[in-house]
């Protein structure tokens, strides 16, 4: 029952819409935590609003990739990798605050099949401390990357660009 006396809206279970951008050549690990609804309809970080592929073009100096196509090239051909550390979630709408994890996303098998990754890097605090709990006996180095969205206002785009490209392009 919710506050007015209503049954409380059920969240959906929501299985990752999307398969990993990773190859043999990829050295960093992107991990966000789950697709927004919008994204959804997309492709990673697919809300207009979202600064993620902004972020990437810019600091590589390239085209900001518009396909998905060209946003999977783009990842790869930088030695980048892309996931999310939820593979199931219970949801009812975008805001992480109001995500359930159902199941994690096998990042272990995944570095195992991959084992050129060096580093994980996160785009959001509840990403790096869901898979922190899920897994800590993984011995990788991390970090956190400002969040691409829009919400996250305390820096701007440039800002936000600025310590990214510190980060990966080390």
């Amino acid at each position: 029952m919710d506050k007015r006396g209503g049954k409380e809206e059920e969240h959906q279970i929501i299985e990752h819409p999307f398969e990993p951008i990773i190859n043999s050549t990829s050295r960093k690990l992107i991990l966000g935590t789950f697709p927004s609804l919008k994204s959804m309809e997309n492709y990673y970080y697919g809300h207009p609003q979202n600064q993620f592929w902004k972020i990437l073009a810019k600091i590589y100096n390239a085209p900001l990739p518009k396909t998905r196509e060209e946003k999977k090239n783009f990842i790869l051909s930088h030695n980048l990798a892309l996931y999310d550390v939820i593979f199931k979630c219970r949801r009812k709408n975008s805001s992480d605050a109001n995500l359930k994890v159902v199941e994690v996303t096998p990042i272990e098998q995944l570095l195992q099949k991959y084992p050129t990754i060096e580093k994980i890097f996160f785009t959001s605090r509840t990403g790096e401390k869901i898979f922190h709990k899920h897994f800590p006996h993984l011995q990788i180095p991390t970090d956190y990357l400002p969040s691409p969205s829009p919400a996250y206002a305390k820096l701007n785009l440039n800002q936000k660009a600025e310590i990214w490209a510190k980060k990966l392009l080390d």
